[in-house]
């Protein structure tokens, strides 16, 4: 356990990985009554790092959410099970799925994904976008940032000048855009949205560090996915290609290991920039189908 901030306490998960950094980070907000925010895997080490963090006294009041995948979920419902206190999140796996996605989708479009998804989270309470959870002396605000998944959610602690941000803002990496999962419209939407909201503010992501300044955070997220935008239209100015091909050509400089990641991202570049006019393809867009501008 780590004191990270007044009032916020951090455990790491051991389940590092590629793909979650050293882990899962799962954090306790408040005194007395506190608030779980992402209890990550449903291990027995963890679960107890968990509850050894408590100061003698001291309960699980909430635990909150940010989105519904295998490395933040499991060990929530057992939780809320197990201790008799509420689950919030925005909803289910699908919900705030964007109405692109949902139409790909319903239309038979090979879109691949799944990535990590617990496809059985239901939270017990919901939270909209802009909607205030109160404890014993903490507040947070959830905002809805779709984009990494059409159900995540932020929660900004105010009174701290803080934020706890999933996977939607991390320091050590970029953010996984998986469709239909995942929408990059939505995901730079949401980020375009925190702009101008967060001067001042530090993010506790859901793997690694703290982002110490979100407000530069964010402006430098957006300016890297514009430039791997214009990195696809400039691979495609060349004549039509695949997914694989655009991927190998973009990411040089990529440990191999995560170039299927990478090109999942390419993937929901290119149906962000169909969706624009951009680009086009034979047929729906599809994993597996040649583009060109």
């Amino acid at each position: 356990m780590q004191q990270v901030q007044d009032n916020v306490r951090r455990i790491t998960a051991p389940n590092g990985g590629p793909m979650t950094y050293m882990g899962t980070q799962t954090y306790l907000l408040g005194t007395g009554d506190v608030a779980l925010i992402d209890p990550g895997p449903d291990l027995a080490v963890h679960r107890a790092a968990i509850m050894a963090a408590l100061d003698a006294g001291e309960r699980i009041s909430h635990i909150l959410v940010t989105h519904s995948h295998l490395d933040h979920t499991p060990l929530a419902r057992t939780m809320a099970d197990d201790l008799g206190v509420p689950l919030y999140g925005f909803g289910g796996a699908t919900a705030g799925r964007s109405d692109a996605m949902i139409a790909l989708a319903e239309a038979g479009a090979h879109l691949g994904g799944g990535e990590g998804v617990d496809a059985s989270f239901m939270p017990d309470e919901t939270l909209s976008d802009g909607e205030v959870l109160n404890g014993a002396d903490w507040a947070v605000e959830a905002w809805h940032t779709p984009g990494h998944m059409a159900n995540h959610l932020c929660f900004m602690w105010h009174e701290g000048r803080a934020g706890f941000s999933g996977d939607h803002i991390m320091q050590w990496a970029t953010t996984l855009v998986s469709p239909p999962d995942g929408d990059l419209t939505s995901f730079m939407a949401s980020l375009r949205a925190m702009q101008g909201r967060c001067e001042g503010y530090v993010l506790h992501p859901g793997h690694g560090e703290p982002v110490l300044d979100a407000e530069a955070r964010v402006a430098e997220m957006i300016a890297h996915r514009e430039g791997r935008e214009a990195q696809i239209l400039a691979a495609l100015a060349a004549g039509p290609n695949r997914i694989d091909a655009l991927t190998a050509a973009i990411y040089t400089e990529v440990n191999p290991a995560l170039l299927p990641a990478a090109a999942r991202n390419v993937f929901a570049h290119l149906i962000d920039l169909h969706g624009r006019g951009l680009v086009r393809c034979d047929g729906l867009p599809a994993a597996d189908v040649e583009w060109s501008r």
